[in-house]
């Protein structure tokens, strides 16, 4: 336990975060960490799960381990590579079968700051989804989204996603739902950066947003999209892609006619 103040406080700073900015990601007040990093208090064992959770790394390495004394290469593979696989708090059934839980918008922000607390996530809703799509081996989730950057998929769809323990898992170009400190919940296209960068690279399907950047030491979770669920019918007057192409071509043949 002697070495959990100076790791936490090494950790830290990798990641350049402030005390404040830390307690905020963990759940806890900046005193606390403060506290923790002069060993003038030990975390309760919820705190390191949390602590190490976030970090990326185990509760023994956190205990026992000098990191101080690692190479900050080292540490930041493990960042980087996300393979030092975090624990996901999941719901079961009473048959101990593992449900899907969902985060609707107006959780949004509380699921930022909890979505390790496993006491938050069984305040979620939750449910079992009996489709052949989807395996009883992995981890689901659902986050409903809000705003048209990815439009055609309307404001307030929910999304279904399979939860992704490795960051070299991301491709190019696919649906993911990102989990970070200072975006919240997003979803976006993704083009994987990690090993020229260290960054993700975020793109709209709504051309009117612009693509940006993020550190990948930023992200806390990754969710890639396999699906969706909306409640927003399309009208039967609504431009689909099809007749949006059938009007081009038919453009197209006017103008080449009026040429001739």
């Amino acid at each position: 336990m002697d070495y959990i103040g100076q790791n936490i406080k090494y950790l830290r700073k990798i990641k350049g975060l402030t005390q404040e900015e830390l307690a905020g990601n963990i759940g806890v007040n900046r005193a606390m960490i403060g506290s923790y990093e002069e060993n003038r208090a030990a975390p309760k064992l919820s705190v390191l799960r949390d602590i190490a959770y976030f970090f990326s790394i185990s509760i023994d390495d956190l205990i026992k381990i000098r990191l101080w004394e690692e190479s900050e290469a080292t540490i930041m593979t493990d960042f980087v590579k996300g393979d030092n696989l975090r624990v996901i708090s999941t719901v079961v059934d009473k048959d101990d079968k593992e449900l899907i839980t969902t985060v609707p918008v107006q959780a949004s922000a509380g699921y930022t700051n909890g979505y390790s607390d496993p006491d938050y996530i069984e305040e979620l809703p939750h449910f079992s989804l009996p489709l052949i799509e989807l395996s009883k081996e992995r981890t689901y989730r659902v986050f409903q989204i809000n705003g048209d950057s990815m439009e055609p998929i309307k404001s307030g769809s929910y999304i279904i996603c399979e939860y992704l323990a490795d960051w070299e898992e991301i491709y190019d170009g696919k649906p993911y739902i990102i989990i970070s400190k200072d975006d919240g919940i997003v979803y976006k296209r993704l083009y994987n950066k990690v090993k020229e960068s260290g960054e993700i690279m975020l793109k709209s399907d709504n051309p009117e947003y612009s693509t940006y950047s993020l550190k990948i030491e930023a992200v806390h979770e990754v969710w890639k999209a396999l699906g969706f669920i909306s409640f927003d019918l399309p009208e039967a007057n609504e431009l689909s892609a099809s007749k949006l192409h059938s009007m081009i071509l038919d453009m197209k043949n006017e103008i080449e006619g009026l040429k001739k």
